[in-house]
């Protein structure tokens, strides 16, 4: 009797760490610089990042992170997670590019702008696409904590 226990006990510690999840900081999202590049597209530079080792060894794996969110298109189409509430948001200039999360939520969420929110999903830097933020959080849930 004790060994189908052990069984399923050691089958469900082995499993819990290919679902586990990664909780960063804002301090992570810095790991980046950037640099002016020409898009043919839009004809005109654009601030381009470069990521660190240290944020891309979370690429593609699935992370929590904590801060406001924003519904930026006011319709509920566009949503971010940012380090700032609205008022002092990267929209509003008070901040930069690595300050703010484009996720993409599983289904709609409730949330109001500006209420603080414990978002996780699976991280995607972008590097080339200047229509989405360069940090991307895909098949994303979230979790009001305010």
């Amino acid at each position: 009797m004790l060994k189908p226990f052990l069984v399923v006990l050691f089958i469900t510690f082995v499993s819990s760490f290919g679902t586990a999840q990664i909780q960063l900081t804002w301090d992570h999202f810095d790991d980046v610089s950037f640099k002016p590049e020409y898009n043919a597209v839009y004809d005109m530079n654009f601030l381009m990042p470069t990521f660190g080792d240290q944020i891309q060894a979370f690429k593609g794996e699935q992370v929590k992170i904590r801060g406001y969110f924003l519904d930026i298109s006011g319709s509920g189409d566009v949503f971010l997670v940012s380090k700032n509430p609205m008022a002092s948001c990267f929209f509003c200039g008070a901040a930069g590019p690595e300050t703010i999360i484009e996720v993409r939520f599983k289904t709609k969420p409730p949330f109001k702008t500006d209420q603080i929110v414990q978002v996780t999903g699976v991280l995607e830097l972008n590097r080339d696409n200047v229509d989405h933020c360069n940090y991307i959080l895909k098949e994303a849930t979230g979790e009001l904590l305010n």
